[in-house]
Formats: C-alpha cells, sequence, structure tokens
C-alpha cells in the first residue's frame, strides 16, 4: 500500500512538467503572479466602483474590465517587428516589468489623491500592452522545454496554478479590501509581477530556448491560423466563447452589490468557486490527450453555458455558486487542449508569432464582450445580463458542433 502513491506519481501526465529542471525553477514565479492576478479579478472591478462617479458606474466598471486585457491585442499585433526576435524568457520579463511599473503606478497615485477614473482605465490599459507576448513567451518555452506528448499535461499545469490562483486570490482580495482599500490589492499585484520578471531573468538558462531566425512579416502568426483550418475555426469558437462571457465580468459585480445588496465577500465567492472548478478540471486534464479536440471544445462550450443559467435565473445564492464552480471545471481544459493544438500545429519557427496571434484575438474578445457589458447592464439589467451570457454561449456551442459535423460530411 505505501508504494502506490510512487507508482501513481511515475505514471502521472504531470510527472515530466513537474521535475523538468528548468520548469521547476519557473513555476514557484509563475504562481506567486498567477495569485497577484487572482486577487485583481476582484480589485480591478471595485477600485472603479469606488473611484466613478455613481450614475456612471456601469459604464467604468466595463472600461476598466476590458482596459486590463484589451491592449494586449494592440501590442500582439503593433509590437511585432521589435519583440519577434526575442527569446520566449525574455517576452515574459518585458511584460512583466511593464506590468509591474503601470499597475505600480496606481496605488501611488490614489495614495496622493490623484487618481481619477481616467487615469486609472488609462493605466490598467498601459500595463496589458504585451499581455499576448508574455503569454506567448510562456507557452512557447513550455513547448520547446518539453516532448509534444507533453504538452497538454504542461498547459494543464500552468492552468491548474492560474485556477488556484481563483480560489485563494479572490478571499485574499476581499480580506485586503476590507483593511487596505482596493488599491492596496493593486499594489501587491504589481509586486509579484517582479517576482515573475526576476524568476524568468535569472531561471532560464541563456540557451535554452533561444530565440529563432524568424522571417516573414508581422503578420505571418495569423497567415499560419489563416492557412489552417483546425486552428481558425477554433480560434473562431474561442473568439465568440470569451466575447460571449465577457459582460460577466460587468453584470455579476454589479448584480451582488446592487441586485443583491452583498458586500465584496460574496463576489469573491463566485471566483473562488468557479476558481476550486478550474483546479479539478486542471487535474483531469492531463488524461484527456485521447479526446477528439474540435467534439471536445464544442461539448465543453454547451455545458459551461447551461452551467452559468443559474446566475441569470436568479436561482438561490448557493445554487448560482455551485454553477460557476461546475463551469470552472470546463475551463481548463477548454484552454489547455485548445493551446496544444496551436502547439503542435504551427511551425517551430512561427510558434511565438503564432501563439500571439491567437492570444491577440482571445484577448480581444473578452474586453469587446466587458465593453457590451455596460450598455446590457444599462439596458436590461445585470441578471438579465448574465442570463442572456449563459443561454448565448449554449447556443453557441451546438451551432459550432453543427458546422464542424456538416464540414465533415462534406469533405471527400
Amino acid at each position: 500500500m505505501p508504494l502506490k502513491p510512487a507508482r501513481t506519481f511515475s505514471t502521472s501526465p504531470y510527472r515530466p512538467v513537474i521535475t523538468h529542471s528548468t520548469l521547476r525553477r519557473l513555476l514557484p514565479g509563475f504562481t506567486v503572479s498567477s495569485l497577484g492576478d487572482g486577487m485583481a479579478v476582484v480589485a480591478v472591478s471595485w477600485l472603479a466602483i469606488e473611484i466613478a462617479p455613481a450614475a456612471e458606474r456601469g459604464m467604468w466598471v466595463a472600461l476598466a474590465a476590458a482596459a486590463y486585457t484589451l491592449s494586449g491585442a494592440v501590442g500582439a499585433v503593433l509590437l511585432g517587428r521589435l519583440l519577434r526576435h526575442r527569446s520566449p524568457a525574455r517576452l515574459v520579463v518585458c511584460d512583466a516589468l511593464l506590468r509591474a511599473t503601470a499597475l505600480g503606478a496606481i496605488p501611488v497615485c490614489h495614495a496622493l489623491g490623484m487618481l481619477s477614473i481616467e487615469l486609472y482605465v488609462v493605466l490598467l490599459a498601459t500595463s496589458s500592452l504585451l499581455h499576448s507576448w508574455g503569454q506567448a513567451g510562456v507557452h512557447t518555452l513550455l513547448a520547446r522545454l518539453l516532448p509534444e506528448r507533453d504538452h497538454l499535461a504542461g498547459n494543464a499545469v500552468l492552468s491548474g496554478i492560474g485556477s488556484l490562483s481563483t480560489v485563494f486570490g479572490p478571499p485574499l482580495a476581499g480580506a485586503l479590501i476590507l483593511w487596505g482599500g482596493a488599491a492596496t490589492v493593486i499594489a501587491v499585484d504589481a509586486a509579484t509581477f517582479l517576482v515573475l520578471a526576476a524568476t524568468f531573468l535569472f531561471g532560464v538558462p541563456h540557451d535554452a530556448a533561444p530565440a529563432p531566425r524568424e522571417s516573414g512579416s508581422r503578420a505571418a502568426g495569423f497567415a499560419v491560423i489563416r492557412r489552417t483550418p483546425a486552428l481558425l475555426g477554433l480560434l473562431a469558437l474561442s473568439f465568440a466563447f470569451f466575447c460571449l462571457f465577457g459582460p460577466v465580468y460587468v453584470a455579476l459585480p454589479l448584480y451582488v452589490s446592487d441586485g443583491l445588496g452583498a458586500p465584496a465577500g460574496l463576489l469573491a465567492a463566485f471566483y473562488t468557486a468557479f476558481g476550486v472548478g478550474a483546479v479539478l478540471g486542471s487535474v483531469l486534464t492531463g488524461y484527456l490527450g485521447r479526446l477528439p479536440m474540435r467534439p471536445a471544445a464544442t461539448g465543453i462550450v454547451v455545458a459551461f453555458g447551461l452551467f452559468m443559467l443559474p446566475t441569470g435565473l436568479g436561482a438561490p445564492t448557493a445554487v448560482a455558486v455551485a454553477g460557476f464552480a461546475a463551469a470552472g471545471l470546463l475551463w481548463p481544459p477548454y484552454a489547455a487542449l485548445s493551446t496544444a493544438l496551436f502547439q503542435r500545429s504551427a511551425p517551430r519557427d512561427l510558434l511565438p508569432r503564432t501563439l500571439a496571434a491567437s492570444s491577440a484575438v482571445r484577448v480581444l474578445a473578452v474586453p469587446l464582450g466587458t465593453a457590451l457589458g455596460g450598455p446590457l447592464v444599462a439596458g436590461l439589467g445585470a441578471r438579465e445580463t448574465l442570463l442572456v451570457s449563459a443561454a448565448s454561449i449554449a447556443v453557441l456551442g451546438l451551432a459550432a458542433a453543427g458546422a464542424a459535423r456538416a464540414w465533415t460530411r462534406r469533405r471527400p
């Protein structure tokens, strides 16, 4: 009996990832930074609620949430010529340092009484300018350090760390908001990005995953996706999925604060429940390598929408939170499976730009959906917006499954 855990670990798909000499040095820093991001999920919208004019809170919450990621899509396209020859580790360092600087300016300005809602949105947008390149650097480095058979497990480990951050980050954020305000949480988030920058700066050997001699235009990553039907279809599904989920980031905080009259702790509970489900989903993801990609992706989207429905239908809080937990269970498998397909299908020398292009589209989707959340909440109400978002996601998955089946039948 005592030997069973050892045998289980030795055959686990996660063992090559956790025991890899370089990844073992990088994962702690990535974990710290992810925890900061988990805290920021609550703090970014809550600080906007605190400093925005009362009559315009819905609009500014939407703009703040969108700004935190939206400019990453712009940076993916416009900064390709500057960044395409940098090693994956350097891409992560550049992103982390910019985030630390821009986010660190927010609590400083707040302490000096200089933080207007407009300046807040500008600083959030600046912090995310290199987000797509940072994500591309992480997944490119992972793809080069691990053999192809371990890509899915590696993606699942990263996704699992992110999921754990949504379990522990929101409660920590709620406690810190009560103690020092939302600006304090953002200051902590900025500090965690300094840890991430130091980890990748000193933890990756200089000769590990060197920058490739890439050729082609700065749009080469988009060209790879356009030429590969499987990647193009998956990216289109991801864009629509994330866009339809975007309004939740506006509607949920307002539903909690105004519709339910609850404190930030309940908002943190929703995000924590999602994170608990995501942790379990991350553990399961490594064992899904034999699943066909497209049916698995479309099935996940359908189920995700169905699990989000209770909140939009005004179900009791416990049921709504449980629905978020069930939806969270599906998030890591979708992210890891779709990323693995890109890692395996894109040419090695164009992988960073292909991943950056994919990340740009995905990063653009959520803020666009979030920006639509403001008008939707104003026109329909917070709970009704949550209902529309959930139902639309389920319908999207069904439509994608039908389209994929019809395309398969037409193939010779």
